[in-house]
């Protein structure tokens, strides 16, 4: 599908049209097709290949400050006057039980053409050679003596977009995102430990395959499996409050969870109440010089950010990638913004508005939220400069309260720091913290060295449930008299 389009414009002028005669005062559709791949090898043999594609488009109106969305699969005129007509008669309906009328922020038109930076097309690799790349992987991982099964993943999503609305906006957008990753487990009597390279999110980044193999799957798999091997035996993390400090493949998590959720205006305003909560965030902390964190904690949301599968040329609004500051030195400055909620606060859109395909209404998603390093030591000299505590790395499992206050994290794994060296590997690590007061108690954040773009490719949200492609840099930090061990496997 994604190989013959037919004339996008024509079709984006139709629906368009057909909507502002009919009483639309703005209009907007996205014609998106969606290619997606992936692999799956559980203990040196194919579990299943599946490849798949979609196309459609939506469109979104407002009569009378309501919104009115339809959407279709077939891409023709005809069907473009139906779809935007339906959409018309939905925000007639909608506006009968209206509280506040819609009001957008002004922005102007976008025009343009963005596309993801690829040196290996992957969906031009042969999919036997991406099988054999994961066979080799897993059957290195599960060579280690010890390792009850292993399983090995890879995954690659192109989507072509293109956006038009009645403010004369017009762009187009091809985004790639791709990810791999290994996993060996590790079972005895009824303990179960697992390690995972790159790490348990699947390693996704906005690249080609060239990404793929600079992970260098097979160089990493028997390190890993022996982990998992080694956790068996080695001693429970104890519990009490310590030290800690997050490798970058635990902390982009920690960011996702208690610090790029609860800064989505939308939660604040309630209306993502039902499914994944609110915020803490309440609008009475902004500008305010409420702290969020220490002074070292810098987190924004960065559209433009290299390899950041929230990178973007424009949000699903038309409005332009961009950084948007939302905590500046320990103090919250900001929030993930739409055309719509932006304004109640005075402020323009941030750009973070994008739906999961052609037939869902664009929702406040995250972008790439990044805690920004911080110059002076690298990962490894803050490991030096810890006395006494713990080094934990790889996500676990989580929870974390429909406010997003309090939560609880644990790792696949945990080293103990004494001296300054890592020593001792320690099983079941886990921590818990309430969100402010555990990023107030941040007092080393790692520099550029050991700063990396990471992301995860299932992101929910939404009724019905949306999936969203989101980024992570994150350099790894210390974080002191946090407590551990709370959680029993």
């Amino acid at each position: 599908m994604l190989g013959s389009q037919p004339d996008m414009r024509d079709l984006t002028d139709r629906a368009l049209d057909t909507a502002t005669s009919l009483g639309a005062g703005y209009a907007d559709v996205r014609i998106i097709r969606r290619r997606d791949e992936s692999i799956a090898i559980k203990s040196g043999k194919l579990e299943g290949v599946l490849s798949g594609e979609s196309e459609g488009f939506g469109i979104r109106v407002l009569v009378d400050g309501a919104w009115g969305f339809a959407s279709s699969h077939l891409l023709d005129l005809a069907e473009a006057d139906r779809v935007a007509a339906l959409a018309v008669r939905i925000a007639r309906a909608s506006g009968t039980a209206l509280r506040d009328r819609v009001v957008l922020d002004a922005r102007p038109p976008a025009h343009g053409r963005f596309e993801t930076p690829v040196e290996e097309d992957p969906f031009k690799i042969p999919i036997e050679r991406k099988i054999w790349h994961l066979l080799e992987a897993d059957q290195a991982a599960g060579a280690v003596k010890g390792v009850t099964f292993t399983e090995s993943s890879y995954g690659a999503q192109r989507e072509a977009k293109t956006f038009a609305a009645t403010d004369g906006s017009f762009t187009e957008q091809t985004i790639t995102h791709i990810g791999a990753a290994v996993e060996a487990n590790a079972i005895e009597g009824d303990e179960h430990q697992r390690r995972s390279y790159p790490d348990a999110g699947g390693g996704w980044r906005a690249a080609g395959f060239e990404w793929i193999r600079s992970l260098d799957l097979k160089g990493h798999a028997e390190q890993r499996a022996e982990e998992a091997v080694a956790l068996l035996s080695a001693p429970q993390c104890p519990s009490g409050t310590a030290t800690v400090i997050l490798d970058p493949s635990q902390l982009y998590n920690q960011v996702h969870e208690s610090c790029g959720h609860p800064t989505e205006l939308d939660r604040v305003f309630g209306t993502e109440a039902s499914y994944a909560g609110t915020s803490f965030l309440t609008t009475d902390k902004l500008d305010e010089g409420f702290r969020y964190g220490s002074d070292l904690v810098t987190i924004i949301a960065d559209a433009t950010a290299q390899y950041g599968m929230g990178t973007f040329g424009w949000d699903d609004e038309g409005v332009a990638a961009q950084a948007v500051p939302l905590v500046q030195n320990g103090i919250f400055v900001g929030y993930q913004t739409s055309r719509e909620t932006a304004p109640r606060i005075g402020r323009a859109s941030g750009g973070a508005m994008r739906a999961d395909g052609w037939n869902r209404i664009p929702l406040i998603r995250m972008t790439n939220i990044n805690l920004l390093p911080v110059e002076g030591m690298s990962l490894d000299e803050i490991v030096a400069d810890t006395d006494d505590g713990l080094y934990l790395g790889t996500n676990r499992s989580w929870s974390i309260d429909d406010r997003r206050l309090n939560f609880q994290f644990a790792t696949e794994i945990a080293w103990e720091i004494k001296g300054g060296k890592r020593g001792r590997m320690l099983k079941n690590p886990t921590y818990t913290g309430i969100t402010y007061e555990f990023w107030r108690s941040c007092d080393a954040v790692g520099d550029a060295s050991s700063y990396v773009m990471l992301g995860t490719p299932n992101c929910g949200k939404g009724e019905p449930g949306q999936v969203a492609h989101v980024g992570h840099g994150v350099s790894g930090a210390r974080f002191r008299n946090v407590q551990v061990g709370v959680g029993k496997w």
